[in-house]
């Protein structure tokens, strides 16, 4: 089989049965390591909600996993793990608060549109909360339609508004 390296946001704003949200993200990271070999692990931010505002502070973090499933198979494994931890998708208002929050932003340099999965994600290039910790794991890997390292599109963002630079503190 192929091994494929998968890059995946995580993000937290409410208690799960593992505790605070950061204890919700480390959970979650054993859980993915059913799944495949987490190969890098970003440190754990603060992040202000985007959008729907009137909710808690997230913490966000990246990984990097190998992985035999296809991007799929994975993003299926994905929403299950969220769904353990009591996350339904189909009931929670968007981008409200959330027990956990798994998004696959990059697998490989795949490029995809799936009626269920777009790859790369496509708010990626928009979305401090989602490139600070991308670009601390992999700041030289390239968004394959942007044709941009993680760490340019993360410079290249505007400091303003959701995307203060001030809103992002390490934990």
């Amino acid at each position: 089989m192929n091994t494929h390296t998968a890059y995946i946001g995580l993000g937290s704003n409410l208690n799960s049965f593992a505790g605070s949200p950061k204890a919700t993200l480390n959970a979650a990271i054993i859980r993915i390591t059913v799944l495949g070999e987490v190969a890098a692990q970003s440190s754990f931010y603060d992040t202000g909600p985007v959008g729907y505002t009137a909710q808690p502070r997230f913490v966000n973090a990246a990984i990097a996993v190998r992985t035999e499933l296809t991007a799929l198979e994975l993003l299926y494994e994905l929403l299950a793990i969220e769904r353990e931890f009591s996350r339904d998708r189909r009931t929670g208002p968007p981008k409200g608060p959330r027990t956990l929050d798994l998004d696959l932003l990059l697998v490989d340099d795949a490029i995809m549109e799936h009626p269920q999965l777009i790859l790369p994600h496509p708010a990626i290039a928009e979305r401090r909360f989602v490139l600070t910790p991308l670009a601390e794991i992999a700041p030289h890997l390239v968004h394959p339609l942007l044709c941009k390292s993680i760490e340019s599109l993360l410079q290249e963002l505007p400091d303003e508004g959701e995307n203060r630079i001030s809103s992002v503190n390490i934990l």
